[in-house]
């Protein structure tokens, strides 16, 4: 489940600008140099902490699988688990964001999930593992 829900997400859900399901959604890992902020709007405000490295391109994955679930007066977004092969990178952070421009925002963040620490692999898979509860909740 995330860790930070970035603050123009939550006005663009509010302005109507998003539709998760629709919209292409994508995962880029982040490095431990990134200090999360929830101001942060773009793409573009965190892109010099993307991570580098074999088996991964710039901007991440789409996701698949895309779409909301309810239970228990909560809203989830759920997705597939992505994955990089052939990969040697090391990442702290899975930053999840659309790859669209609306509202003014190019590329604009959804949320951020902490690892905790850094987590790497040297020519192998690097899997983000989402939450069985989803992405992220709204309460």
């Amino acid at each position: 489940m995330a860790d930070l829900i970035f603050t123009r997400f939550k006005e663009g859900l509010g302005r109507g600008f998003f539709d998760l399901p629709a919209d292409t959604v994508r995962c880029a890992l982040l490095t431990n140099a990134y200090a999360p902020s929830a101001s942060h709007g773009v793409l573009a405000d965190v892109a010099g902490s993307e991570v580098a490295g074999a088996g991964y391109a710039a901007g991440g994955r789409t996701l698949g699988g895309v779409g909301w679930s309810t239970a228990g007066g909560k809203a989830m977004l759920r997705a597939n688990d992505p994955s990089w092969t052939e990969a040697t990178i090391t990442a702290r952070y899975a930053l999840i964001y659309l790859a669209k421009t609306v509202g003014g925002l190019t590329n604009p963040l959804v949320c951020l999930l902490d690892f905790g620490a850094d987590r790497g692999v040297t020519g192998g898979t690097f899997t983000v593992r989402f939450d069985a509860s989803g992405v992220l909740t709204l309460e």
